[in-house]
């Protein structure tokens, strides 16, 4: 299919380059602090509007030719490496739409929505829409409910077996939205297909089931359940999840604002407002959970901000896998957009805590107020704090960044959360996690 014309920032290549090259020189001289604020347009726009994102491995001296090098291996191993020990990209063979294929959860065996949902968004920041096609097609095939009696119906099973047989039918709201997201930046970058790949149709019909999905009673594997849609119309919040036994509650790495700006500006036209307090909502959230010493959030919250504390996993009133994401999703909204500074002040707190905990010795999972639930540090995590440079004004935000820069490209039994949040930490922290939006789109910043 034919492209589209490209996004604001591909429409000033030589501005771009011209930037990106002053930025690697700046960052590299003593006392150059103001100028490459100047020069990223902190004090005025954010990355999203300005098409100027921070390369912030560039700003520690390493060459482009050295980073996109680095984000190529990652990628080629993670989706084209050795199926028994580093991939998690599995081609699945071809129906009426294309070809199909998954990511796969080595640990848990099976496929979730929101490995999919993340392949995506990889995909196709980096041009890949062979990849994006792929996955896309096999979570039309056999993630989500076309039913309008199934209590899930328009929304995706949050886990499915590599066969395509649902594990839980139910959905993980996160995966929705990196499903709408991706989808709409794939309308701008590549242009909208037939069936299936009319992108940015798919993406609008999507927010509608997750901003006005009636409730629905049905049956599934579990028996029979109620669901809801996926945003507390009055919190203006994600829920946890649409089943109504659990839909007033919500969790801190679900909320990402920047994405809700993005919806604002090329969703359905009668819900825009509603994004834009959604984003709000949820700078307001990340405020009230991230703890007032530690900055560490927790798995799941109330919408007030307190930790909940689950019946069947009461450990989610801690900081653990869900909550490295939290720090990623403040930090990159403050990158795209610079509507709330508070952002600034929690990812300093947040890395002031895992640098008091030591840089190469800090744990994966603590409780809030900073006490230690294991003795592990995984690259997840790692690669997360780095993310959180892009807010980070503190001394030690640059050790973070070279701190992933280190990292090996996961491998082995537990390479599934890992390397998908590595891949993301790389874009993110590269500057080529980018907002792709129509080009009279980008200058809207309310």
């Amino acid at each position: 299919m034919m492209p589209k014309a490209k996004i604001l920032p591909l429409t000033k290549p030589l501005v771009l380059a011209c930037s990106l090259f002053l930025l690697s020189v700046l960052s590299v001289l003593p006392g150059c602090t103001a100028n490459r604020q100047a020069l990223n347009g902190e004090a005025e726009q954010g990355s999203a509007v300005s098409g100027r994102y921070a390369n912030l491995f560039a700003q520690q001296g390493h060459s482009q030719q050295a980073i996109d090098d680095k984000i190529n291996q990652a990628f080629n191993q993670l989706f084209y490496g050795a199926p028994d020990s580093q991939a998690l990209y599995f081609a699945d063979g071809s129906n009426a739409q294309g070809t199909k294929a998954y990511i796969a959860d080595i640990n848990n065996n099976d496929v979730r929505s929101e490995g999919m949902s993340y392949g995506m968004m990889i995909a196709v920041q980096l041009d890949k829409q062979a990849e994006f096609n792929a996955l896309w097609n096999w979570a039309v095939s056999h993630m989500y409910h076309s039913d309008p009696a199934h209590p899930a119906y328009g929304y995706f099973a949050w886990s499915v077996g590599t066969d395509g047989v649902a594990l839980d039918e139910m959905p993980a709201p996160d995966g929705e939205e990196y499903f709408a997201t991706a989808l709409y930046f794939a309308s701008v970058r590549w242009g909208d297909g037939a069936g299936i790949y009319q992108y940015k149709a798919r993406a609008d019909e999507l927010l509608q089931h997750m901003r006005h999905r009636n409730i629905i009673t049905g049956q599934t594997q579990r028996g029979n359940q109620t669901a809801t849609n996926l945003f507390h119309p009055e919190h203006a919040m994600v829920r946890f999840t649409p089943d109504l036994a659990n839909a007033d509650h919500t969790d801190a790495s679900y909320h990402l604002p920047a994405f809700y700006e993005v919806w604002a500006r090329v969703g359905p036209e009668a819900d825009r407002a509603f994004w834009q307090k959604a984003a709000k909502a949820s700078r307001d959230y990340f405020s009230k959970a991230a703890h007032p010493k530690t900055g560490l959030t927790p798995d799941y919250g109330n919408f007030d901000g307190s930790p909940w504390a689950a019946s069947w996993r009461p450990e989610s009133a801690d900081f653990r896998f869900d909550a490295w994401r939290t720090a990623m999703n403040w930090s990159f909204d403050w990158s795209w957009w610079r509507k709330d500074a508070r952002a600034i002040e929690l990812s300093n707190r947040l890395q002031a805590f895992f640098v008091s905990e030591g840089l190469s010795s800090y744990s994966s999972q603590y409780s809030l107020d900073g006490k230690k639930l294991d003795n592990a540090q995984q690259s997840g995590l790692v690669a997360m704090n780095a993310v959180a440079s892009l807010a980070a004004t503190g001394p030690d935000a640059g050790k973070f960044v070279q701190a992933l820069w280190q990292l090996p490209v996961p491998e082995g039994h537990y390479r599934y959360y890992d390397g998908m949040l590595y891949m993301l930490a790389l874009l993110h922290v590269s500057g080529q996690f980018q907002a792709w939006l129509p080009a009279q789109q980008t200058d809207k910043t309310e």
